[in-house]
């Protein structure tokens, strides 16, 4: 029976975008085949992570490149790209470009900040002293002002281009995707941060520890303050790791069983210097997994939900939890399914999305 309080109008997925080393081909295809298979499924959306220095999605914006290609309905999402490795001129040019791909389809999930990996990573991207480097949220609003297509120079500038002379803005100009941008906040100031520069939120099992060592004291104290400083009326999407198994093998049921009992120890304290929270991933029939979502304090204040996949499943598993989502939990929460059959919009109708937005 669907709990009163709880409303979800779109789910979306999100994929970790595996591969063995030896064979990147093939992971990477499996991930684009998931997406349409999520499609087909009636997830209204579908979202990636960009990893670097493992084997998984390293260019975000070039895997949905192709996955334009491969879907016609479904959102496609970056969860998230860090931005302080990234041009926020030419980032802009490039999801720009997907975003026409895709008609309109693209949201754009961010983060900021010191990105991982950076004492390695950082002597290979920057010239010079990379260490002074600009890593802060403003990079994030300089990519937003990018896509707001305002010309370059004055009224006067043009540059000279094969088809005459032209006033100088970057391209394509994907309208609306501005709209589209995501931040993922993990903390007050973050969260404060999104809500007052107009950005959608992403928020899901990780987050930070301040004042509190409940993990959903923390998260509700955020998205408060999110709403608080804007970002009423913004899209907010909740991320939770579920792993129904239902419809998998009594070996499978294991497999899973002891991937949550390995992560379980780190959800009942907060981790490291920055007191980092986890929420418990929710592992077992769809009934016991709807008892704890019912249970979920930030659940009623959201109206999309984001499930994400763990990493070190194969695509059979990522397949079956899906389908058990789609199935015996999504309708529970009171969503339902996007229409089965892929949609066509016309040139230039980049909105004609079921997607309710």
């Amino acid at each position: 029976m669907t709990s009163n309080s709880i409303a979800i109008k779109h789910v979306g997925f999100l994929t970790p975008g595996n591969y063995p080393e030896d064979d990147p081909h093939r992971g990477l295809e499996e991930t684009l085949q998931l997406l349409k298979h999520g499609e087909a499924l009636g997830f209204n959306s579908a979202w990636v992570r960009q990893r670097h220095l493992e084997p998984g999605i390293s260019s975000a914006t070039a895997f949905l490149a192709a996955a334009t290609q491969r879907t016609e309905r479904i959102e496609l999402g970056t969860a998230v790209i860090p931005i302080g490795y990234e041009s926020p001129y030419r980032l802009a040019e490039d999801l720009s470009t997907v975003d026409v791909l895709s008609r309109g389809r693209l949201n754009v999930g961010l983060s900021a900040g010191r990105p991982l990996h950076a004492d390695l990573i950082g002597p290979l991207a920057f010239d010079g002293d990379w260490e002074s480097h600009d890593f802060s949220h403003a990079r994030v609003i300089r990519f937003a002002d990018n896509l707001k297509g305002h010309y370059l120079g004055d009224e006067e500038t043009r540059i000279k281009t094969p088809f005459g002379p032209q006033r100088p803005r970057l391209n394509p100009h994907a309208k609306g995707l501005i709209d589209r941008i995501w931040y993922g906040g993990g903390s007050l100031r973050s969260a404060a941060w999104a809500g007052q520069n107009g950005f959608n939120l992403l928020i899901g099992n990780v987050t930070t520890g301040e004042e509190t060592d409940e993990f959903f004291v923390a998260q509700g104290r955020q998205l408060e303050r999110y709403r608080n400083s804007g970002g009423a009326g913004r899209r907010v999407a909740l991320g939770r790791v579920i792993v129904p198994f239902d419809s998998a093998s009594l070996a499978t049921r294991k497999r899973y069983a002891a991937y949550a009992a390995g992560r379980h120890e780190r959800t009942l304290t907060p981790q490291g210097e920055r007191r980092t929270l986890f929420a418990r991933d929710l592992v077992g029939t769809a009934d016991e997994i709807l008892e704890t979502l019912y249970a979920d304090p930030i659940l009623p204040h959201v109206e999309e939900f984001r499930l994400e996949l763990p990493y070190e499943f194969i695509d059979e598993d990522y397949r079956q939890i899906l389908h058990d989502f789609v199935t015996l939990i999504g309708p529970e929460l009171g969503w339902r399914p996007a229409a089965l059959q892929p949609l066509s919009p016309r040139a230039g109708d980049v909105r004609s999305l079921e997607s309710g937005y």
